[in-house]
């Protein structure tokens, strides 16, 4: 097949363009060229801004690719745009949505394709929705060939994935860890949550490239195992060979003060907070073997160990581990102020 990626070198796709180029497939990427370094040998890229849509049909010209796949479109004018440039060009559309679109708060814990979309606490979530209805009107009414795809919290070795963090990324998490001081951790780290190792996450992905079977439909692809959060750091803490200790705050407080650009609100009570298990028995059955392989506890040290050894990943962020300082202090202060009423 004749594949472009628009994007292809993200946490989620970086593994399907390594996937595909070990493949005979013909892979093309269209991007700004920012990661060109990071591009197996083989693929071919188109330099180019999406959002230049004369220039992209310029380049594209006569072009026909048999999958067209959709990693960056984030609201409905940038899929309007992709239906323009590729109505006449692909024979199958693959947009990229979000698990995080699914009902919040949920009505069962239980999350499949069908479940519904909504989400008032998170405007990404909201926009994803919009871009899923828009594409689906195309189809009915135009039969423009489009596959929905919703991940969850997928990750790779470039980052390690915890609930919480500020604008710098992850790292200053563990590093807190190191450090031997609490981390934040909502609610009581009880509630259920999936990490989908992105290589297993590109091996269903592509087996839906040119499948009959996934035009027209919705697919979610995660793994089968659920963790609790306490589980999730505890695999971490573990990895960096520190041990685990927990300060638990409640989702809906921490959205409450945290810093609007960490997006707490959308990230935990639109998101990490529920306790979700994701059934992916529709997409077993258009992938028939398709299995995710990798168990976190093994995809976090692969994390852990990468991040140790590349020091572009670790981005110190002093704002938001003075934040979790005061978190924590507030909290504290509260309780002894609470305990000093109930005693005297």
């Amino acid at each position: 097949m004749k594949i472009l990626f628009i994007g292809g070198t993200g946490t989620i796709s970086s593994a399907i363009t390594q996937q595909l180029a070990a493949s005979e497939h013909e892979l093309w990427l269209l991007n700004r060229g920012n990661r060109q370094a990071e591009v197996p040998h083989g693929v071919r890229q188109i330099i180019a801004d999406i959002n230049d849509e004369a220039e992209v049909d310029r380049i594209l010209g006569a072009q026909m690719f048999d999958a067209v796949c959709e990693f960056i479109g984030f609201v409905p004018a940038q899929v309007e745009r992709d239906y323009r440039l590729f109505a006449q060009r692909t024979h199958q559309y693959v947009y990229i949505s979000s698990a995080s679109a699914y009902n919040k708060p949920v009505r069962s814990h239980v999350i499949s394709e069908g479940t519904t979309l909504a989400n008032p606490h998170w405007q990404y979530s909201r926009d994803k929705i919009a871009c899923e209805e828009l594409l689906m009107n195309l189809y009915r009414e135009r039969q423009f060939p489009v596959t929905i795809v919703r991940p969850s919290h997928t990750y790779c070795e470039r980052s390690v994935p915890v609930g919480l963090h500020g604008t710098k990324g992850s790292w200053q998490v563990l590093k807190r860890m190191m450090d031997r001081k609490p981390v934040l951790v909502h609610g009581d780290g009880s509630s259920l949550w999936t990490l989908t190792w992105n290589g297993d996450f590109a091996k269903a992905f592509i087996g839906l490239l040119g499948n009959a079977k996934a035009i027209g439909e919705a697919f979610q692809i995660m793994s089968d195992e659920s963790l609790t959060w306490n589980q999730i750091y505890e695999a971490v803490a573990k990895a960096l060979g520190v041990p685990f200790k927990p300060y638990y705050v409640s989702s809906a407080f921490l959205a409450s003060v945290a810093p609007k650009e960490y997006d707490v609100e959308g990230n935990l009570l639109g998101d990490k907070a529920a306790t979700v298990v994701f059934d992916c028995s529709k997409v077993k059955r258009a992938v028939p073997g398709y299995q995710a392989s990798v168990r976190f506890e093994e995809g976090v040290r692969r994390c852990v160990a990468y991040v140790l050894s590349h020091p572009e990943c670790q981005q110190e962020d002093a704002v938001f581990d003075e934040w979790c300082d005061r978190v924590i202090a507030a909290q504290e202060k509260a309780k002894k102020e609470l305990l000093a009423m109930h005693n005297s």
